[in-house]
């Protein structure tokens, strides 16, 4: 009867320990928990691993989101305590193959900021610069935006924000569109004139509107 209950104790025991399904006992035999590919790609961060391959992992994951610069990937890696042999291993390869390319990163960013966002050259350079993107690299994607594309993009910026000022004063109205244009990295004299500009053409149209009501009113005075 002992024996009995021992071994089904030993039963119980080991079915308990199958239902857990701890990684380090079930890797083989009936009803063990395969491994995934994830899995093998991509260690537990709390568990030794290959440092390599857990920065290519966290580097492709990284990726996977959008483009990133070699300094971004780098100062993640770190973040995630990854080796520096092991990260600079990682990034060589990477840059290699073209994974990581920070003149392109550097081009399609100024492209969507630019246009996007209406940022002048100063903005757009300080951006890169704070992504990592080295100076002569930022210096050539930023060559692409020319005097004339910024300053239709800071008319664009001044008529949006103008059409919500019809109630400010020149004054009031000059001091903030100077300001917005600013905060967006251009200098003054470029929004200076942009900004009288805008408002000159806007006086202009009131004018006008001003003379076709007087001429419509005329026409019904006796």
């Amino acid at each position: 009867m002992t024996d009995h209950l021992d071994g089904a104790g030993r039963g119980r025991s080991a079915r308990r320990s199958g239902r857990r399904g701890r990684p380090d006992d079930d890797t083989e035999g009936p009803g063990a928990v395969p491994l995934t590919r994830d899995d093998a790609a991509d260690p537990p961060e709390d568990e030794p691993g290959d440092p390599e391959a857990v920065a290519r992992a966290i580097s492709l994951r990284a990726l996977t989101g959008a483009p990133k610069t070699r300094k971004q990937l780098a100062d993640l890696l770190a973040r995630r305590g990854v080796p520096e042999e092991a990260a600079v291993a990682v990034l060589d390869r990477f840059t290699e193959v073209g994974l990581i390319d920070d003149a392109a990163f550097a081009r399609a960013w100024v492209g969507s900021r630019q246009t996007g966002r209406g940022l002048a050259r100063r903005a757009l350079r300080a951006e890169l610069h704070a992504k990592g993107v080295e100076a002569e690299v930022a210096a050539e994607a930023v060559a692409l935006v020319d005097d004339e594309d910024e300053r239709d993009a800071a008319r664009k910026l001044v008529r949006r924000r103008l059409a919500g000022m019809s109630r400010l004063d020149r004054a009031t109205a000059t001091r903030r569109l100077i300001g917005m244009l600013a905060r967006k990295g251009y200098g003054g004299g470029l929004a200076a004139a942009v900004v009288r500009e805008a408002l000159d053409a806007r006086a202009d149209e009131g004018d006008e509107a001003a003379d076709v009501l007087e001429a419509g009113l005329d026409a019904f005075l006796p």
